[in-house]
C-alpha cells in the first residue's frame, strides 16, 4: 500500500513539473514577449491618438458646428434624462482614426518592409543548382582530373 502512495506522489510531483516546464517554455518564448511588448506600445499609442481625438479634433470640430460646449454640449433630452450624443460620436471618430493609424503602420508600412527584406533575400541569394547542373559540374570536375 506504501509503494502505491509512494508512486501516486511521484507522478502528481512529475506532472506539476512537466506543466512548469511547458509553462515556461511558454512564458519565456520571444512570441510571447514581442506581444506583451505590442500590447504596451498598442496602449500607449491608444492614449496618444485618444488625446488627439480629444484635445484637439473634436473641440475644433465643435468650434465649427454649433453647441454650447462643443461636442460635449451635444446632447438629446427625452423625459427630462440627457442622452449625449456627442460623446458616442467623439469615441467614434477615435476608433476611425486608432484604426486607420494601425492600418497604415501595421498593414501598409510594415508590410512594405517585410515585402523589401523579402525581395532583398531573393535577390541576394542565388538559386540552387538544379539536378542536371549538380551532374554537369561532377563531369566536368571528372574530366579536369583526367586530364591532369
Amino acid at each position: 500500500m506504501k509503494h502505491l502512495e509512494i508512486g501516486a506522489a511521484a507522478n502528481s510531483a512529475k506532472k506539476a513539473f512537466t506543466v512548469l516546464e511547458e509553462f515556461k517554455n511558454f512564458a519565456f518564448k520571444g512570441n510571447v514577449i514581442d506581444l506583451a511588448v505590442g500590447v504596451i506600445i498598442g496602449a500607449a499609442f491608444g492614449k496618444i491618438i485618444d488625446s488627439l481625438v480629444k484635445n484637439i479634433l473634436m473641440p475644433v470640430l465643435g468650434a465649427i458646428l454649433p453647441g454650447d460646449q462643443g461636442y460635449i454640449g451635444w446632447k438629446y433630452v427625452v423625459n427630462g434624462k440627457e442622452i449625449p450624443y456627442g460623446l458616442f460620436i467623439g469615441e467614434m471618430v477615435n476608433f476611425v482614426i486608432v484604426a486607420m493609424a494601425l492600418f497604415f503602420f501595421i498593414v501598409k508600412f510594415l508590410g512594405w518592409i517585410v515585402k523589401e527584406k523579402t525581395v532583398t533575400a531573393a535577390v541576394a541569394a542565388p538559386p540552387a543548382p538544379s539536378k542536371d547542373q549538380e551532374l554537369l559540374a561532377e563531369i566536368r570536375d571528372l574530366l579536369r582530373k583526367q586530364v591532369k
